[in-house]
């Protein structure tokens, strides 16, 4: 599915004037899955005052679900004058019904008061960001937070990157505490996957909101698929993206089509409806791992990507990348390396015309998905 001569391609994601991502030439890798479920994102935000320079207003939001027909669960960005005006913004645009409003608290703030006054007000989660708004799980603040989530039975949606240290033993306490609170930790739980895989705890979630399909895939391999909930991280990625990279990566560790419908919104719609959760029986068990000349492309991929997510190219990864392509006609996973090249060329005709307006540097959507494309082999492509 090439595009024709000349033709710029469209470009989603539009944020202050700015066209961030490539959906659209993205689109032909999320179609050739045949996903026909709901979609649910239970991780999205807005906001124009984070120190990050990424930004969303809720149209943006809005504008990007609709490439992908979904519904969100919706909170705001760092606000560094505090979240009072922040959570009444989102309780105010998520009135249509596409947009589901989550509040934002931080300790000194009076979080608990915060957080019953948003949920009175109809917010149906909570948000917490330790890195951002520097605060520890175990803040005494945050005891009355999780008091009302274990009461009513909340989703709390806890930030999980890879700029704060593992909650460990914390995180089991709080769990232990208020078992009636449902925690999902962001970010593929970056911080705790490592020793929480298969150990999974009875109200401990987590969503998908990560760029590496390494950490998505044993997310997948060793979680019961009814712990793992679509997140595409909204304004750092898109939904388009964000639902290719969680159903391929699902597809590869074998999850049926009920259990996919589950991950990308079934779950979630029971979950900010505080409903029943579905058990979907247990994780896989396993990770496949990659044969030797697909794992080569894959490292110079997911390198390419982090250079990008730095506001770099990827430079020779991106020359490495298209070495490993060249393999024998008869390769079993010939067309694998084909799709990776069509998406490199999308990068290199399409990301020069591209301006993102933060740190990530223009077309990084497309390396990424080759990245996935490249770990997870047997899944469908696009008929080139």
């Amino acid at each position: 599915m090439r595009l024709p001569a000349g033709m710029p391609g469209t470009w989603a994601m539009t944020t202050g004037g700015e066209q961030m991502y490539a959906d659209d030439l993205v689109r032909p890798w999320w179609e050739a899955l045949g996903i026909d479920c709901p979609l649910f994102d239970i991780h999205t935000h807005v906001g124009t005052n984070d120190p990050s320079g990424f930004s969303a207003t809720a149209d943006d939001v809005r504008s990007a679900l609709s490439s992908v027909d979904a519904r969100a669960a919706v909170f705001p960005l760092t606000e560094p004058d505090g979240y009072r005006a922040a959570n009444d913004a989102v309780l105010a645009e998520a009135s249509c019904g596409t947009l589901v409003p989550f509040c934002r608290v931080a300790p000194g703030d009076d979080p608990a008061a915060e957080a019953r006054r948003c949920v009175e007000a109809g917010a149906a989660g909570i948000k917490l960001h330790p890195a951002s708004d520097e605060f520890r799980l175990d803040d005494d603040e945050l005891t009355g937070v999780f008091g009302l989530a274990h009461e009513l039975g909340l989703p709390v949606v806890v930030h999980a990157g890879p700029e704060i240290d593992p909650f460990g033993d914390t995180l089991l306490s709080v769990l232990e505490r208020f078992p009636g609170a449902r925690f999902v930790l962001a970010h593929a739980g970056l911080t705790d996957l490592a020793w929480l895989a298969g150990h999974p705890a009875d109200n401990l979630l987590f969503d998908t909101s990560w760029w590496s399909p390494t950490d998505l895939v044993t997310l997948f391999g060793t979680m019961p698929p009814g712990k793992v909930l679509f997140g595409s991280d909204v304004p750092y990625s898109t939904p388009t993206w964000g639902a290719h990279a969680t159903a391929r990566c699902a597809r590869y560790l074998g999850l049926d089509d009920v259990r996919i419908a589950s991950v990308l919104g079934g779950q979630s719609h029971r979950l900010v409806n505080r409903a029943e959760l579905a058990d979907l029986g247990p994780a896989p068990g396993r990770v496949p791992p990659l044969e030797p000349l697909l794992e080569r492309l894959y490292v110079y991929l997911v390198a390419g990507v982090e250079a990008t997510k730095r506001g770099e190219t990827p430079g020779q990864m991106l020359d490495a990348a298209r070495h490993c392509c060249r393999v024998r006609p008869e390769h079993p996973h010939r067309a694998v390396f084909e799709s990776v090249e069509e998406l490199l060329d999308r990068y290199e005709k399409h990301a020069p015309h591209l301006s993102t307006g933060n740190e990530y540097a223009p077309g990084w959507d497309l390396i990424a998905t080759a990245a996935i494309v490249a770990r997870t082999p047997g899944t469908p492509l696009p008929d080139l």
